[in-house]
């Protein structure tokens, strides 16, 4: 079996080793459920809001402000439809804001609203992978409940400008909530400065090193939302359901280690990305996409002309390389990326498009065969196997 080169954090992480130990004790005597009062219980409890103290110091927002989820996916849900339906309810809005390149968790969610009476507007996106502020402005109303931008976006790696975002947001809709997916940006910015003009803030643990299936929402005091889950009132109300402590001791650690490490790796994987970029741009045809001067340190994202990127992703998997096209959280099929389309590349364009991301664990061997393996590839699939024609 051929050495694995694993190119694709930006679809998960390995778990880190501080975070398996500081979650090794609820595999066993801290078992508690943290919502009783007895002592058991109560060792469960004090883990949990340790850890809620501890996700807070890093995401910089009051304790008390850190909702417990179950990942990125369900804290964009509960933003853009908890604060849809309460802004309805408070009847000052109806109007749904998004960018063009949202992760499908905030488009669809979204969307889902439409039913309800609620109407989207999209936000057009550059070449860049940048959104257009000017569309934006246009996009924002009074009648604005929730304008959702990412902080970096999942597929291409762009970094979003939201501080003028918010502005915009602020002075054309005073009372519409600002909700910022910054599970991608958490391994390479500090979201406590990056994401302090938000109301509401997305992570998620399995990026950033931490286990999956767990994340937390910034939920900035005076902010209203309507739960998703409802039944016993944990998490202030907007999150029923038992709490998974381990988990959220994995995302505390993850996120401190992260935070403890990010200056050091995201100068040491910039430079293996650099690398990785500078070797696959010597092959003929290999053209990257969006603006590559403003993606975190992690992302490259290239099209190879004349080459299918299913085909390519599958000959790569055979020499022992793993990287992804479109989003990972898609079902499986490879459809072509809205993010790609919504940053003016075609159909054929956007399925010749490829997905290189790196994480803390990457290192100088993967890039080495990753970068032995790519040029052989590309030329055997260009002489052989010709992508099929894009209707």
């Amino acid at each position: 079996m051929p050495p694995i080169a694993y190119l694709d954090h930006a679809a998960t992480t390995p778990v880190r080793p501080e975070v398996r130990e500081a979650m090794a004790p609820f595999d066993g005597d801290v078992f508690g459920n943290p919502s009783g009062i007895h002592a058991v219980a109560r060792r469960a409890k004090t883990a949990l809001e340790e850890a809620r103290e501890l996700v807070a110091a890093v995401l910089g927002c009051a304790p008390g402000e850190v909702i417990f989820t179950g990942g990125g996916t369900e804290g964009d849900n509960l933003s853009v439809i908890g604060g849809a339906r309460r802004a309805a309810r408070s009847g000052f809005g109806r109007r749904i804001v998004v960018s063009a390149v949202e992760h499908k968790a905030v488009s669809a969610a979204a969307e889902a609203l439409v039913p309800e009476g609620f109407e989207v507007r999209v936000v057009r996106a550059g070449a860049d992978g940048i959104v257009d502020l000017d569309d934006l402005e246009q996009a924002i109303g009074p009648g604005t409940a929730v304008v959702s931008v990412m902080l970096v976006n999942n597929e291409v790696g762009t970094i979003q400008p939201l501080a003028d975002v918010a502005d915009r947001v602020r002075a054309m809709a005073p009372r519409a909530v600002l909700h910022t997916d910054a599970v991608q940006g958490a391994p390479w910015l500090d979201v406590a400065a990056a994401a302090a003009p938000a109301d509401l803030v997305s992570v998620s643990a399995h990026k950033i090193g931490g286990p999956k299936g767990v994340g937390a929402l910034v939920v900035r005091d005076g902010v209203a939302l309507e739960p998703l889950l409802i039944g016993g009132g944990q998490e202030r109300g907007l999150r029923s359901g038992t709490v998974d402590v381990a988990g959220a001791v994995g995302l505390a650690t993850a996120l401190r280690v992260t935070a403890e490490r990010r200056a050091a790796d995201v100068e040491r994987v910039g430079r293996l990305r650099d690398r990785l970029a500078a070797g696959l741009a010597a092959v003929p045809g290999v053209v990257p996409n969006g603006d590559r001067t403003r993606v975190v340190a992690g992302n490259h994202h290239v099209r190879v002309t004349r080459v299918a990127a299913e085909d390519l992703l599958v000959a790569l998997d055979r020499e022992g390389v793993c990287a992804a096209a479109g989003s990972s959280c898609a079902s499986g099929a490879l459809e072509p990326s809205h993010v790609l389309a919504a940053m003016g590349l075609s159909r054929a364009e956007a399925r010749e498009s490829v997905r290189f991301s790196l994480g803390y664990a990457s290192t100088d061997a993967d890039v080495d065969r990753a970068l032995e393996v790519f040029p052989r590839v590309v030329a055997r699939l260009r002489g052989v196997t010709e992508p099929a024609p894009v209707g």
